[in-house]
């Protein structure tokens, strides 16, 4: 049995949901660090088509939606 993943579409076992942009793709959740160093799980789900660049993210309790994507300094 599988949860329900983003925008409704079922997610079973370890497969993610289809990128409703490009429809090749799949979206991957991201993890990442709070400023206190607490982990944040799935702070975002990007596209794995390079070529799509679809990307939804949380940030400080705003949703963004289709951000550039750019690689970090960090």
């Amino acid at each position: 049995m599988g949860g329900e993943g983003y925008g409704g579409h079922a997610m079973i076992g370890n497969q993610f949901p289809s990128c409703l942009k490009c429809h090749t793709g799949v979206l991957l959740p991201l993890s990442d660090y709070g400023r206190d160093g607490a982990p944040i799980q799935w702070k975002a789900w990007v596209c794995s088509n390079p070529n799509c660049g679809f990307n939804i993210r949380i940030d400080n309790g705003d949703i963004s939606l289709g951000r550039n994507i750019a690689q970090s300094t960090k």
